[in-house]
């Protein structure tokens, strides 16, 4: 699944792609995805131009003029941009025919991503139960202390909670107790001061340095505009074998239900 980082490589490429593209006609295949009715989507989008992109957690947020389309890729949602006598693509959901003659397609192998209008003024209404962003102020250790204090949730499970923060998902919660050195299962209650602070550094930089190197190309995320993620060349436990670092084998574990990656030695659990 898409994670902050190649979200965000996604919305910047796609800033750079069709910012201030005019919207001039929109079918829509697999109606699902869309969250109001065809003729709402079509009426709000036709005749408007993509004026702003942002990004909130996980959700891809295209300033239209007068409405917000809010995008949120799941599983394995992409965007494709093609010329318009391109054939479909049989996972081809939702098309955006622009003014330049190109077409913005929403490609979606199992059809989990959806996409909403939202109008400007109820930005924070939609978004409230998210967490802050982990690059915000309000993601501190004084912070993180508040939130998990007295909680016995694993650790692992906590940053995947997207209440507590914004964005992060499998790959990026393994790298991150990797680390800094901590055991996923460890009840997140029991993190110190100091471990808190770390985790806090640890998590921004972790995910710069994957926006910068355009995400992680694993599984089912590659990207579809041209970049090619290379944050998988420095992965140093999810979907490894090996530890770099000790040599030691990597474990794969469940925890929470999701499937753990985790250096036994690098990342001893303290009993």
């Amino acid at each position: 699944m898409p994670e902050l980082p190649e979200v965000q490589t996604v919305l910047n490429t796609l800033e750079k792609r069709i910012r201030g593209r005019k919207i001039t006609d929109i079918q829509i295949i697999y109606k699902p995805i869309v969250e109001c009715s065809e003729k709402e989507f079509r009426k709000r989008l036709i005749g408007s131009c993509f004026r702003e992109f942002k990004r909130r957690g996980k959700y891809l947020l295209f300033e239209m003029d007068d409405v917000t389309l809010v995008s949120h890729l799941r599983m394995e949602g992409k965007y494709f941009i093609l010329d318009e006598s391109v054939p479909l693509d049989k996972h081809d959901h939702v098309i955006f025919c622009l003014d330049d003659g190109k077409q913005l397609r929403y490609n979606d192998v199992r059809k989990f991503g959806r996409m909403e209008l939202i109008d400007k003024n109820e930005y924070y209404r939609r978004f409230k139960d998210l967490g802050p962003e982990p690059f915000s102020e309000e993601f501190n250790a004084r912070y993180c202390r508040n939130y998990m204090k007295g909680k016995k949730q694993p650790i692992k499970q906590v940053l995947l909670d997207q209440s507590f923060v914004a964005g992060i998902g499998n790959i990026y919660a393994d790298e991150i107790l990797s680390a800094i050195h901590l055991d996923p299962r460890t009840p997140a209650g029991n993190l110190s001061r100091k471990q808190l602070e770390e985790l806090v550094v640890v998590t921004g930089n972790i995910l710069n340095r994957a926006i910068e190197a355009g995400g992680t190309t694993i599984r089912s995320y590659t990207s579809s505009l041209g970049v090619t993620g290379r944050f998988q060349l420095d992965l140093n436990v999810h979907g490894l074998d090996v530890c770099p670092f000790c040599g030691t084998a990597i474990k794969k574990i469940r925890v929470g239900g999701r499937g753990t990656y985790y250096c036994p030695k690098c990342q001893k659990r303290k009993r």
